[in-house]
């Protein structure tokens, strides 16, 4: 099978599966729960040709773009909505990398805010915007950058 085999059970196609995952969230979410031991561990290594140059530019851009999408799996862009009044409170949930985007709505006394923030705090962070008047909150998946 290929894709979402945690299905194969619920469908009553097979008793058991063995699956490529990296947490077991999916798995848990099916109903499921994982039995012995991992059949293997594997890991991504970068290759490169014996005496070939480290730092020729298309290596270092090469690098970069992983690094750039390694670094992009643990952030979220977070866009909301908030009160001019309650924009310190937001920006110090939200301070981005460098600083948020700060632009102002076409309602007055409006503006929207756009920061990358880290995956495993957007849910309290969503929380914690919403609780000071922020709204429309969204997060959205961050397929690469360059930091």
């Amino acid at each position: 099978l290929d894709g979402a085999v945690e299905t194969a059970i619920q469908l009553g196609v097979a008793q058991v599966i063995a699956d490529v995952v990296e947490t077991g969230t999916s798995l848990r979410n099916a109903g499921l729960e994982v039995i012995g031991e991992p059949i293997l561990t594997s890991e991504a290594v970068v290759v490169r040709r014996h005496g070939a140059e480290d730092d020729h530019p298309q290596v270092q851009q090469f690098l970069r773009r992983l690094q750039g999408v390694l670094v992009a799996r643990s952030y979220v862009m977070m866009d909301y909505d908030c009160r001019a009044e309650h924009l310190e409170q937001a920006v110090a949930l939200t301070p981005g990398l460098e600083s948020p985007t700060i632009s102002p709505l076409h309602n007055e006394g409006w503006v929207a805010v756009r920061a990358m923030v880290p995956a495993k705090e957007a849910q309290r962070i969503m929380d914690d915007l919403y609780e000071i008047g922020a709204r429309a909150i969204l997060t959205t998946a961050i397929h690469a950058c360059r930091l």
